[in-house]
């Protein structure tokens, strides 16, 4: 019985949970009209970022670059998304997501495992 508590118990840790993100700052540089849902994005972590130290830019392969950043202020993260801040520490120099959903001010993403 205590096996089946325990292993229930490390099917509900965080690192198991889909990771959702918002990408902002996309009206500065192409907008996201041309985003669609399945599409792929990079995320680079920029340590020597001057205005964030847990910065991560969001670029596309597609000839484009740099599309935005995730958001890491209450003001732009959206539902429930986590920040740039909070997704820092989990991912790598590098990392891979999806595009789910676009809205008015942001692009929800998924953190591909």
């Amino acid at each position: 019985m205590r096996c089946k508590k325990k292993a229930a118990a490390i099917g509900r840790t965080d690192e198991m949970k889909d990771i959702y993100f918002t990408i902002t700052g996309t009206k500065y540089r192409y907008g996201h009209d041309f985003m669609k849902p399945g599409m792929k994005v990079r995320l680079v972590k920029e340590p020597d970022n001057p205005y964030d130290k847990e910065a991560i830019r969001v670029e596309m392969k597609n000839g484009l670059g740099l599309v935005g950043y995730v958001a890491n202020s209450i003001h732009t993260v959206r539902g429930e998304c986590v920040s740039a801040g909070r997704m820092y520490d989990r991912i790598g120099r590098k990392a891979k997501g999806t595009v789910k959903l676009l809205l008015p001010d942001g692009v929800i993403c998924k953190l591909d495992k």
